[in-house]
């Protein structure tokens, strides 16, 4: 199977990201925007045109956008595919039921990629390698599925079949409850000293990262995944609850702590697999121009695979501390060539 033109509705971080991994595929990508600034960044950021009948129309609008555009675009190409992009699957099949576009020629899916900065000016080619993309094939034709499929493994992610209300119950816990619990703890930092935040670090920003996203579209969002939500707000509320009223008992908190680490050990490594247990190696270095760079430059001569890192660094410090995540042979190999090279390296910890 071959894509030769795509339409995208929506110039928005996920949609120009399509676009921008199509265009690399050599695939004609055709953007449409009610907002002619954001249509007009897309446009010049892809730079794919094409004369070949659309073959493909992505939805990519906010969930609320949706209904107003279906007819329109299922009038206009009618022979063509249509697949969504949103993270709500239930309400968006409900929008299609109701509009002229046969149910057999639609798509539901979700790729679980995104940044906490939106728009176009965001987007990035290889925002889906890697990442779970998930579908709804119940009665979608069969060569709706097969260009969807195609369309996925083409931009990099790895499709997930699921029913459209399991995937809301899913994203309200994984994606979506997430974003509510960063934005409520961002918000008490409004109230606190502004000299206190200067202590911050990696721990704080990490968990208050997300709460940078758009308000305009996590509200529909929000909206949308209610009923999936709602239950995993009241558990919430009630831990909180009992964590107030056990806050002086030192085994109610450690209780919590072990919880909560079972709960993050859930979560699966790279590509959805099985969670790996990473060993983290400590490495001080000078604060000064390449120093980064030069690291890992050192890690691709012992040739290790570095995982992830963790950089803690504060203003006025001449050092910084640099944490990688590696396999523990990989971090014990690469303990030792930083020393035998004169680096500041410190002892590998689980």
């Amino acid at each position: 199977m071959t894509l030769s033109h795509v339409k995208i509705v929506g110039s928005g971080l996920i949609g120009t990201s399509i676009g921008l991994a199509l265009a690399a595929k050599n695939v004609g990508v055709t953007m449409h925007d009610v907002d002619l600034r954001a249509q007009g960044l897309a446009d010049d950021l892809i730079k794919s045109p094409s004369t070949a009948p659309v073959g493909l129309v992505i939805f990519a609008t906010p969930i609320g956008a949706l209904k107003t555009v279906l007819d329109g675009e299922f009038e206009a190409h009618p022979k063509a595919v249509f697949i969504d992009i949103s993270s709500i699957k239930y309400k968006v099949k409900v929008d299609v039921l109701s509009s002229k576009l046969p149910p057999s020629r639609f798509l539901p899916t979700h790729p679980m990629a995104g940044r906490e900065v939106g728009g176009a000016e965001s987007a990035r080619a290889d925002l889906f390698v890697g990442r779970p993309w998930i579908t709804d094939s119940a009665g979608a034709d069969s060569d709706v599925v097969e260009m969807a499929a195609y369309l996925i493994e083409l931009l990099g992610g790895h499709r997930i079949e699921l029913d459209s209300l399991e995937h809301d119950r899913a994203v309200a816990l994984v994606s979506h409850l997430p974003q509510l619990v960063s934005s409520l703890l961002a918000k008490q930092l409004t109230g606190g000293e502004a000299s206190w935040l200067d202590l911050a670090g990696a721990g704080l920003r990490d968990t208050t990262r997300i709460a940078a996203s758009d308000s305009t579209l996590w509200r529909e969002i929000i909206a949308a995944n209610s009923q999936a939500l709602t239950p995993l707000l009241k558990a919430l509320q009630s831990d909180l609850g009992n964590l107030i009223e056990s806050i002086e008992d030192e085994k109610s908190v450690a209780d919590l702590i072990t919880a909560g680490q079972e709960g993050r050990a859930r979560i699966p490594g790279k590509h959805g697999g099985k969670a790996r247990e990473y060993t983290y190696l400590p490495i001080v270095i000078e604060d000064k121009p390449g120093q980064l760079a030069a690291l890992f430059e050192e890690c691709a001569t012992a040739s290790v695979n570095v995982e992830d890192l963790a950089i803690e660094h504060s203003p006025g410090q001449f050092t910084g501390l640099i944490t990688l995540a590696l396999s523990e042979s990989d971090a014990m190999k690469l303990s030792e060539h930083l020393k035998n090279s004169g680096w500041s390296v410190h002892s590998p910890k689980n």
